[in-house]
């Protein structure tokens, strides 16, 4: 009985040491470098890993480089409100970065400028979220978001009888249906319901928590909650909490729109989108995109530091009812393997238009940074291809010279 009761007591212990050890035990890049090791090193086929880049670098999106455009040629011919409200610039060709074991195995074309990242952004935006529930700003992710907010701020958002139940787990989850209009915005103009223009802003309601509706708007309304509950920039608290302890460059940029201004504590502050749909979003490089998916490997820490719990993690790799294969925003799950059939159940995407992929995968160490790749076939060949090039485990890599 003593027995049992010291495991009992000493367990959690136990596991949060291992935990911490094995972390300060990987290896992290310092801030500024990437250290690179020869592909058969860090066990794999150095011809099957190269061919894996070249199909990359092959399956490009075709479409024109320039985003402004792109995004009128497409979101903008299919929704009658479209208009840029936020930033965009040209796009880079086809890049990336394979990463495994923590060391470079290969990396391909202009992996430092910062491009547009589209939805990756709910991924950051997430993980802020997440911070304030580490540090209890956010108490439980079923509490209605209402009763986080200032009056008037609750009044005009969450007023209505539809909108007051809403949680944050349904911002999260894209499930909350909340209806309104944000920053110049009906949540009905994006990705438009019904036949005609005129049926748009007459589409059926639901009850939050029971239908997933990807959705820019009410992403941006997450923005602006999370926002209050901080009362700080949200890029300030994502430079300040993550960003600079995981070594990334100063050149990431997260804007809003133009008219996404609020007044905060006496200061003009503006409220950042979760993509780039409309414009803004993140501004980023494929380095600082594989250091927060390699913060997320090592299961949030760095370096021996806590940056975000283990908790949140599992949450948002748990299953939402309405959409079995999404997480919280932006954690795109593969437990059917339909997300990314060559890959195995537990990996997870972080994913963006254009195609921008954050690719995390803990049963073979890997975090894979893939930008501007056309479609979801080609991702899932590129992938495979990868996986494919690895060795088998009976055969190690040979030592480091």
């Amino acid at each position: 009985m003593i027995a049992n009761l010291i495991v009992r007591f000493l367990r959690p212990a136990f596991l949060v040491w291992a935990a911490t050890t094995l972390a300060a035990a990987a290896y992290f890049p310092p801030r500024g470098g990437w250290e690179e090791r020869p592909p058969a090193e860090l066990g794999f086929d150095a011809t099957g890993l190269q061919a894996a880049v070249d199909f990359a670098v092959a399956n490009e999106n075709p479409a024109t480089k320039d985003l402004a455009a792109d995004l009128q040629a497409t979101f903008g011919q299919r929704e009658p409100e479209f208009r840029l409200l936020g930033p965009t610039q040209p796009r880079a060709s086809a890049n990336g970065i394979v990463i495994r074991r923590g060391y470079v195995a290969a990396s391909w074309g202009d992996t430092v400028r910062t491009d547009m990242t589209f939805s990756v952004a709910k991924t950051f935006l997430s993980t802020v979220v997440g911070l304030a529930w580490d540090r209890r700003l956010i108490r439980d992710v079923h509490d209605r978001v209402a009763g986080y907010l200032p009056s008037g701020e609750r009044d005009r958002l969450f007023g209505d009888p539809h909108n007051a139940p809403i949680t944050w787990d349904h911002l999260l989850r894209q499930t909350s249906d909340w209806s309104g209009t944000l920053w110049e915005m009906p949540d009905w103009a994006d990705r438009p319901v019904g036949l005609t223009p005129a049926d748009h802003p007459h589409r059926p309601k639901h009850e939050p928590g029971t239908y997933f509706k990807y959705n820019d708007v009410r992403v941006n309304l997450l923005a602006l909650c999370a926002l209050h509950v901080w009362r700080e920039p949200l890029p300030q608290v994502l430079r300040e909490q993550v960003m600079d302890p995981i070594g990334a460059s100063p050149t990431w940029r997260w804007h809003g729109y133009d008219n996404s201004w609020v007044l905060l504590d006496g200061r003009r502050v503006q409220s950042v989108s979760g993509g780039g749909h409309f414009g803004g979003g993140l501004f980023i490089s494929a380095w600082d995109l594989a250091r927060f998916g390699y913060l997320f490997l090592r299961h949030g820490s760095w370096d021996g530091r806590r940056i975000i719990s283990e908790e949140w993690i599992a949450l948002a790799r748990t299953s939402g009812q309405a959409n079995p294969g999404y997480g919280f925003a932006n954690w795109y799950l593969n437990l059917d393997r339909k997300s990314v059939p060559a890959a195995p159940a537990s990996s997870i995407t972080f994913r963006g238009n254009g195609q921008n992929i954050v690719y995390l995968d803990w049963e073979h160490d890997l975090v894979i940074v893939v930008r501007w790749i056309k479609d979801n076939a080609a991702l899932d060949g590129f992938i495979g291809r990868v996986l494919g090039a690895l060795t088998p485990p009976d055969e190690p890599a040979p030592a480091r010279r």
